[in-house]
């Protein structure tokens, strides 16, 4: 008995040691261990221990069971807290793959109540991120117009409800409209959103009827809407007005929501793209935008007049081509195919005696061959093609500096005062840069015919003026039909509708007269290819510009005079009409939109005030018949070349403190610039050519006078036709914001100059030079003799065939000139 008793005690005393390391036990419960591991463990460390004092016992008994059940609570809170984490970041894969007989009938449940607590913590977290983010960035709501349609609420409510279950649909629609962003007092104000994310939403409605199933409107679809905004301050806020100077990048354009914005960027405004359901209308869309800036400029004395355009509201269109476009892309691949045809012909037959010249009109290859041939006829003015292609490369800088104001840039203020300079002459100058155009097509005009009548060679009006149509039209009229209908489907964008759609509906309306070549008395805001005017001056003065040769052949003195006074009339004219309707024709920083189209209209596409330069061409073409081969002194050289150089820098540097950012429009600088300068940059490619034409040459005129112009003349009509195409079509597609850098890198646009040089290759060997071939095969020029011939035999005078119809080459117009063979 004594020996179970003392049996019992070493087991209680062994049980005492043990306890001590239950208080951090080295095990858990995921372990499989539990408190009798660690009292056996005890028990053999505790059996070489002394005798325990009797009076503990109980203490150390009571101390066991109460350390078990605070081991046995904390190892189940850190169990639970262990799974709950684990189960949460298993992948889904993994958890199958586990062995279903690892786990028991409670965990399976334990699983299962787990991730629908997941899923309700997940609803949870997502309406606390949509209400945090929505509170950030207000959705805009199109139906808050009061005449806004049934179809139009009820979508909306279906986006608002899906943007609060943030359903991923919404949060792009919502995602897709403009927010406002850092950089807005550098100008970052215009926003145009994410448009091809917008156009790419497409969400069926609840709650369709079974029979609406089909319907269009069952579907929801992103459209995107581009808002104008106009902020106008009526009050006189110094400090607000110095603001929105900087908001609106110190306006180097001034606009109103009246302005034509096809061709002319409509600065002052504020563009916001906006992402809205295709059940809604642009009329609901201004009505809600007008509302909320209302709302958020109360009491400011600030107020926004809101435009949205039906045509700037865009849906994804799925729908076929019209008949029209049918009809244009079928003439595009028929030319197309007669052009390949053609080639295979002059390719066949190349090694024939004598091909058929009807066959090979349109062959790719023959057409090439000429376009990049760089020889030249006698008695070529070669200088022409060089300054010809330095205006043209001027002209390109020109309307490429403002087609670059259409682009939304985040820095335009920077951008702004950059350009706000007085060097920036050479792009606000383009006015300048045609009229060296009009001035060699009186030159060559004259040149041509003197010649001919200096020969005593008929002239047939009626062959000249065919000649020149089968010349200009073709490539015209091509373009137009692309322009008009298959450019508009070949992309798509934010202003796309803007400047390629709202175009071509001109177009639809209009082409009839740019190929009657009167569409320069119809004002820029309403003509198709409003680059083009010029042709429609050029062609104008052409009409009349024999009876001028001619006064000036049959009666020199009267003749001159007569032309001199027309240059003084037309001058005068310039200067009268600038001072009295506030004209400019030089684009100043801060130019007046609606100034810019009166200039167009009332001076610069009217043929009489552009008649000056004209008529110095054909005085000049004169002068280069009468006195060939001129001597001249040193000192005249020396003094001609004085005067010209500072007629160029007149014209140049005279009018560049107006591209200033502070200047302020003045009508008397305005004057004398439209007066004068056309005159001045006119005299100084006139000394050229005469000079270089007689031999004198140096580096200048040499560089001039490069061969390789020859090509750039042949390419320069279509080059003159197919920039403002590529130009817009590239402003149409700008989907985002850009940073703008430096004036060159937006000017040096090597995409833009390769697709310019590839479109004016194919419009001139698909249409100019084979319309050429044709045109020769079908008027042909009797020669010198044969018409002496015809004169005896009539018992006329020669003299009198000067009382025929004239007209100049075909090729006389510099703008059209392909090639140039003036000697006859």
């Amino acid at each position: 008995m004594s020996r179970h008793m003392l049996s019992l005690l070493l087991a209680v005393i062994a049980s005492s040691q043990a306890l001590e390391g239950v208080v951090h036990p080295t095990c858990n419960l995921k372990d499989n261990c539990n408190l009798g591991d660690n009292l056996l463990a005890g028990a053999n460390a505790a059996s070489d221990a002394g005798d325990v004092s009797a009076d503990k016992l109980e203490s150390k008994i009571a101390s066991i069971f109460e350390d078990k059940v605070n081991y046995s609570l904390k190892l189940f809170a850190d169990d639970a807290t262990t799974t709950i984490l684990e189960y949460q970041t298993a992948n889904l894969s993994q958890l199958h793959a586990v062995t279903p007989g690892n786990y028991t009938m409670h965990q399976v449940q334990q699983a299962e109540d787990e991730d629908d607590q997941v899923e309700e913590d997940e609803r949870v977290y997502l309406y606390n991120i949509g209400k945090r983010f929505l509170a950030i960035t207000q959705p805009f709501d199109a139906a808050r117009n009061p005449d806004a349609s049934t179809l139009c609420r009820r979508q909306m409510h279906q986006f608002l409800n899906a943007l609060d279950n943030f359903d991923l649909w919404a949060l792009k629609m919502h995602d897709s409209s403009g927010k406002l962003n850092s950089g807005i007092l550098n100008g970052n104000i215009n926003q145009p959103g994410d448009f091809d994310q917008c156009l790419g939403i497409q969400q069926r409605m609840k709650d369709q009827e079974a029979g609406k199933d089909q319907d269009g409107d069952s579907i929801i679809r992103g459209q995107y809407c581009l808002a104008y905004a106009q902020p106008v301050l009526p009050h006189n806020s110094k400090r607000l007005r110095s603001f929105f100077k900087l908001i609106q990048s110190h306006g180097p354009f001034k606009s109103e929501f009246n302005d034509p914005g096809h061709r002319v960027p409509r600065y002052s405004l504020i563009n916001w793209g906006l992402c809205v359901p295709s059940g809604c209308s642009a009329r609901d869309v201004e009505y809600s935008v007008a509302e909320y800036l209302g709302n958020q400029t109360a009491s400011t004395g600030i107020t926004f007049n809101v435009r949205v355009e039906p045509q700037m509201c865009q849906v994804r269109d799925q729908r076929p081509w019209d008949r029209n476009t049918t009809w244009a892309v079928r003439f595009f691949l028929l030319v197309l195919s007669v052009a390949i045809l053609s080639t295979i012909y002059d390719r066949s037959t190349k090694s024939q005696p004598k091909q058929n010249p009807w066959f090979t009109a349109f062959s790719l290859d023959k057409n090439l061959r000429w376009l990049f041939s760089t020889s030249s006829a006698p008695g070529d003015i070669e200088a022409v093609h060089g300054i010809r292609f330095l205006n043209a490369l001027m002209l390109i800088f020109s309307h490429k500096s403002m087609a670059m104001f259409f682009n939304p840039y985040n820095n335009r203020t920077a951008m702004s005062e950059s350009l706000g300079q007085p060097w920036t002459v050479i792009g606000r100058a383009a006015s300048l840069y045609t009229d060296p155009f009009l001035l060699f097509s009186g030159m060559l005009t004259a040149y041509s015919l003197f010649g001919r009548l200096m020969k005593q060679q008929p002239i047939r009006l009626k062959n000249e003026y065919i000649s020149r149509l089968m010349r200009i039209v073709p490539p015209l009229a091509a373009l137009i039909l692309f322009c008009t209908y298959v450019l508009p489907l070949w992309g798509s964008g934010p202003q796309w509708n803007l400047v390629v759609g709202h175009h071509a509906d001109i177009c639809k309306k209009n082409w009839w007269r740019n190929l009657l070549f009167i569409h320069n008395y119809f004002g820029f805001s309403e003509m198709c290819l409003t680059h083009t005017h010029h042709l429609g001056i050029d062609t104008e003065l052409f009409a009349v510009a024999p009876l001028l040769i001619l006064a000036l052949w049959r009666w020199p003195r009267r003749g001159l005079f007569a032309l001199l006074l027309l240059c003084t009339v037309g001058t005068a004219a310039r200067y009268y009409t600038t001072i009295v309707n506030q004209l400019s024709n030089y684009i100043y920083f801060g130019t007046n939109i609606q100034r810019l189209f009166r200039t167009a209209d009332y001076m610069y596409s009217f043929p009489p005030h552009r008649s000056t330069v004209y008529i110095m061409g054909i005085l000049l073409g004169y002068v280069l018949r009468k006195y060939q081969n001129v001597r001249l002194s040193r000192l005249q050289l020396r003094l001609g070349w004085l005067v010209a150089t500072v007629c160029v820098l007149a014209s140049l540097l005279g009018p560049a403190p107006m591209g200033d950012i502070n200047y302020v429009y003045n009508s008397t600088h305005a004057a004398i610039y439209a007066a004068f300068a056309p005159i001045a940059w006119c005299l100084f490619f006139s000394w050229i050519v005469f000079v270089s034409h007689n031999g004198y040459r140096n580096k200048l005129t040499k560089l001039f006078a490069w061969r390789g112009f020859q090509v750039s003349t042949k390419l320069s009509y279509a080059i003159y036709l197919t920039q403002f195409p590529v130009f817009f079509f590239n402003v149409g597609r700008r989907r985002h914001i850009h940073h703008y850098y430096n004036f060159v890198s937006i000017i040096l646009d090597t995409n833009e100059f390769i697709s310019i040089f590839l479109a004016s290759v194919a419009l001139t060997v698909l249409f100019d030079a084979p319309f050429q071939n044709l045109k020769k095969l079908l008027i042909k020029r009797p020669t010198a003799a044969k018409a002496v011939k015809d004169s005896q035999a009539n018992g006329t005078k020669y003299q009198d065939a000067t009382t025929t119809t004239l007209a100049s080459q075909p090729s006389s117009t510099a703008l059209l000139q392909s090639h140039h063979p003036h000697s006859d």
